[in-house]
Formats: C-alpha cells, structure tokens, sequence
C-alpha cells in the first residue's frame, strides 16, 4: 500500500491503510491485524481466482509444438518447428502434437482437437483434408504436408491472442476505484462526526474498520477473472476483463453472413439421376472431372467422393467455360458438368427432374446452384448445391433476444437476393448487402452511435469491422488469422452458438460483480451506523467486515461456475435435427431444384 501511495497511486485500498494506521495509533493493533489480515486473505481469494483463469490460458500456450520430423532423402530429421517450411512433408506419430498447419497426405488421421476447438471427442480426417497445429494425433503415425510456418499456424496465432488476453483492469473496475475514492472523505467524515458528537475516538476507529471497501477492492476483479476462466473451458477466448464487460454491455448484433450464419461453403443437398443410373457412379465421375478444376464446388464434390471413399480417375482433355463448367474424358467417356446450357444445348428439360418448387433453396439454404451432368452427349444427372444456414443460427438469434439484445442485423458482400434468402429464414432485423469491408465498418459506426453494437464475423475481410465495433467475435475455428487476432472475443469452436454462450457468460459476470459491490457495501454501510453509535467496538467490527468481505467474494467466485441449465447443453439439443434435414443426399433425393437457381 506504502509503495502504491509512493508513486501516487491511491486506489480502493486507501481506507484499509487509513484504518490500519488509526488502529496502532489508537492502541488498537488487533483491530488493525485483523484489517490486515482480511485485506491479505482477500488479495490470497483473488490470486486464487486469477491463477484459476489463467491456467485455462495458460495451458494452451504450455502445450506450443517444439518439434516436427520432416522427411528428407536421407530419411526422417527431427528438427525445431521453427524450421518448417511450407512444402515439407512431415510425419506425426501417435500421441505427438502437429507443429504446423497443413494437408492430409495419407487416407485417414484420428485428431484430438480439443485444445483448439474445445471439442472432447477425437475428430476423423480424410486425404486432402486440412489439420491445424497445436491438435494430437489420436491415432495411427500419418504423413502431412506443411502449409505455413510455425509462427502462420493456427496455434501460433491462439498462443499470441492468449498473451493479449491477460486480465487488464475493466472499465468497470477502473470505476470502482474512482468510487473508492470518494468513500474515502466520505468515511472520514462520518469517523469525523462519531468523535466529534461522542467524544470517543474509538468511534471514530470503528468506523473506518467496517468501512473498509474490500467488496470494491476484490469482489470486481474476481468475477471478471471467473468470467473469462469460464470462457475459456466453453472454448470462448475473451482477451480481458475490458472486453468482458463490453460484451456484457452489447446490444446491438451485427452478423457477417458467409461462414458465420451460413455453414460457409457450398454442399451436395440433392443429386436427381436419370432411371438406371447408380448415383455414386455419377458422384465419381463428376469429381474425377472436377480435380482439374480450382472452383469451390469443385473442391466440394472431390471431398465428398473422398468421404465417401470413391476411387476417382485421372481426367484429360480438360476444357473450362468460365461461369458455365468443364467437359473432358472420364475412363474414356465425355463428360459435361456445369450450367444447363452447357450439358444439354437447347435441349428441353428431361422428365425425371423434377418441377421447381418456388422460393425453396433447399435444406435451409439460401440460394441454390445447379449443376448438370451430361455423359456421351446425354443427360444423366442434376446436383443441386447451396450454403446452407447453420443448423443453430436461428436458436442463436433467438437466445440473444432472450438475453437482452434488441437489434441484430445482417452485413454481407453477397448480392441483395442471396442475403434477402437468408434473412428472411431467421430472426433478422434489418440486411445490408454487397457491402465492401470499408462499408461494413462504416455501417457498424452508425450502429454504435446509437447503442454498443458487437460484430460477428469469420473471413479476412471482417477484420476492419470487428476491429471498428465495440466488441468484435471472430468464429475463429477455421483459422481466420486476421480476423481473430482483430476481435475481442474468438469462439474456438466451429458452432456460432457459443456467440450466445459468451453473451450470456458476460451479462452474468457483470451482474455477480455488480451483485457483490452493491450488497457488500450496503451492509458496510449498515455497520458503520451501528459502529459509529458505538455499538459495535473495532475488533467485532473488522471481524464483521471480515465476514462480509468473504461472503462478498465467493459470491463474486460464482463466475467460475457455468448455471446449472447450460446452454452448451441447449445448443446440443438444437444441433441435433433429424437426420433427413442434416445430412446431404447420398443417393437420388427427392428435392425440388429453386426457379432461375444459377449453373455454375
């Protein structure tokens, strides 16, 4: 306390000096002792909430890849993760971290995730499939190809934003020193009065002991240490108290749409052949083709024959129409896939497909594209894709209403019919479509002048605006370097219901800080009417506070404990849909294809 006062820093532990003082030079040390004591047992409660949340933290960074065995001529070198370099082929054994990003070279890999994403069960991987560093290899050794360095990875990029998390003093906090000072001559007087009305300076000893603010001192700082240790174990990194209580403050929502209330990638919802024809069959060729093409459907399609475990062939004599699709042999067959034009001609529509089915795209999703399938110069097949809506957004949206948000709203780059889809699917209050990253900030800087307004967002091009709101969250599973060091807050976990989980996580610390201080200083207040009527001498009176400074701060340590009815377990139970509406067709499937749905 001396050398805080020293260098002029006098916060809201003046008055437990200023008590402490009184009490030796009054001829009162066991009062003081006991000030002192409460004051340090204090400070031991807040280490103990501080150490809690930042082991949660820290355990990310302890866990940092040191090692990687890349494959040489010569055969295996262990070398430093630093080392790596994108290009090299690297082997992970069983049980051994993954020193850096990169792709699946062999068929299968067993992953642990769950330091990255917080999910507890090992995840299955296929070939060609991205891994993160920072996971453990669950299973058999495997062979990966590396695809940044260490310091590009994933994990790199969660260990810097834990370093940025450490609990720095809240506004809040901040405020309950401003508060402590003006106690402080507020309680002087009230001692000044005691003495002066009784004559006893004992009074006016008593006083200054049970008004010793300790609620304001500890209470706070625990329960935003507790919020973010809670956070943490959600897979939620919240980078401090400051961006804590911001969070609880939000009342304004504003979504990105691709990747963060979309799925964020187009996928297989229905495949119509004609009669006679196998669709894995199909399914097979179509992704042969398409290896010779860099579109994302293309990708799409080749992941899921590699799921799917279709052997694929080696395509040639590849021609691709930009915006139309590519033909090219197949096991000596010629295919066409892409646009209706280009599979059938001015050909009219075969029967087997079936009529459209107004405003429908499909499987929740907000727009559909179609992709005809020609075999020998005959139409075969239609794949109707789509990114489709987050089985959990509308629940998400609906939540955040429930806990206090009153306006959330849609900023996308994608043109004004796809947003209006997907808008018009969820609990959306206003859409601004084919916005630049300029206007995406400029459209939250109207938002904040009206109330704090969050920003949620996954893709590069959300960083200027995650870093413009309030408080920005980066769905930050998929690696979105820029955008999660950007944000605030980064869900760790591929689900946007941890948007409402964190919310929800914040208004309730705010409300147990705020809890505390509020019943801790009224029954301070209390006390020192009854101690400055001297009824209640120093030495029950410090043992009071004592009491109350203890009940104080284990109510503020509630922050460490999630409530009872999760809503971890709540977005479980709306994740699980029916099994018809979550998984792609793999087979022909009776879906209507969108009117005027684009080709590729």
């Amino acid at each position: 306390m001396l050398r805080d006062l020293l260098i002029g820093r006098l916060g809201v532990d003046a008055i437990a000096l200023v008590a402490m003082v009184a009490s030796v030079a009054m001829g009162e040390p066991l009062a003081g002792t006991v000030v002192a004591m409460m004051y340090s047992g204090g400070n031991l409660l807040e280490d103990y909430a501080r150490g809690k949340a930042e082991r949660e933290l820290r355990s990310l960074r302890d866990r940092t890849p040191r090692i990687a065995h890349r494959r040489e001529a010569k055969g295996l070198v262990d070398i430093a993760a630093e080392e790596v370099l994108p290009g090299d082929e690297l082997l992970v054994r069983a049980g051994e971290l993954l020193p850096v990003d990169g792709e699946l070279l062999d068929a299968r890999a067993k992953l642990d995730e769950s330091a990255v994403t917080g999910e507890p069960l090992p995840e299955t991987r296929a070939q060609g499939d991205m891994l993160r560093s920072g996971t453990v290899n669950a299973g058999e050794a495997f062979r990966y190809r590396a695809a940044a360095a260490a310091r590009e990875s994933t994990y790199a990029g969660i260990v810097r934003m834990v370093e940025a998390a450490q609990t720095a003093k809240a506004p809040f906090i901040r405020m309950a020193d401003r508060f402590a000072l003006l106690l402080l001559p507020a309680t002087l007087l009230v001692a000044g009065l005691a003495w002066w009305l009784s004559g006893d300076p004992i009074r006016a000893l008593a006083v200054l002991v049970v008004a010793t603010p300790c609620p304001l001192i500890l209470a706070a700082p625990v329960a935003f240490i507790g919020g973010v240790s809670r956070a943490a174990r959600a897979g939620i990194l919240i980078k401090g108290s400051s961006a804590i209580e911001a969070l609880g403050r939000t009342r304004t929502a504003i979504f990105d749409k691709t990747g963060t209330l979309t799925e964020g990638g187009a996928r297989l919802i229905a495949l119509h052949t004609a009669p006679g024809v196998d669709a894995d069959e199909i399914l097979r060729l179509v992704a042969s083709l398409e290896q010779a093409s860099h579109h994302v459907l293309a990708e799409t399609l080749v992941g899921l024959a590699h799921r799917k475990n279709l052997p694929l062939s080696h395509p040639c004599g590849i021609r691709e129409y930009r915006g139309s699709g590519l033909e090219g042999l197949v096991d000596g067959r010629h295919l066409r896939a892409g646009s209706r034009s280009l599979a059938l001609g001015e050909a009219p529509l075969p029967d087997w497909i079936p009529p459209p089915a107004a405003g429908d795209g499909g499987d929740g999703g907000p727009a559909a594209l179609t992709i005809f399938v020609a075999v020998e110069e005959r139409t075969v097949a239609l794949l109707v894709m789509a990114d489709a809506i987050r089985p959990d957004a509308d629940g998400t949206l609906r939540r955040l209403r429930e806990i206090g948000l009153d306006r959330l709203l849609m900023v996308t780059g994608d043109d004004a019919d796809t947003a209006a889809a997907v808008a018009a699917r969820l609990p959306i209050d206003g859409v601004r479509a084919n916005c630049s990253p300029a206007e995406k900030v400029a459209a939250i800087e109207i938002e904040k002048a009206r109330q704090p307004t969050m920003m949620v967002g996954d893709g590069l091009n959300d960083a200027p605006a995650l870093a413009a709101a309030d408080i920005g969250v980066a769905m930050g599973a998929r690696g979105a370097t820029a955008s999660s060091e950007a944000a605030d807050v980064v869900i760790l976990v591929d689900r946007i219901g941890r948007v409402a989980e964190a919310v929800a996580i914040a208004r309730r610390t705010r409300d147990i800080a705020r809890q505390s201080i509020v019943v801790g200083l009224g029954l301070s207040g209390i006390a020192m009417v009854f101690a400055g009527f001297g009824l209640i001498p120093p030495v029950a009176g410090a043992l009071l506070q004592q009491g109350i400074d203890v009940a104080v701060i284990l109510n503020a340590l509630r922050t460490l404990v999630g409530e009872q009815d999760s809503l971890a377990s709540r977005e479980e139970v709306k994740d699980s849909r029916p099994a018809a509406a979550a998984q792609a067709p793999d087979s022909a499937a009776a879906a209507s294809v969108p009117p005027g749905a684009a080709g590729r």
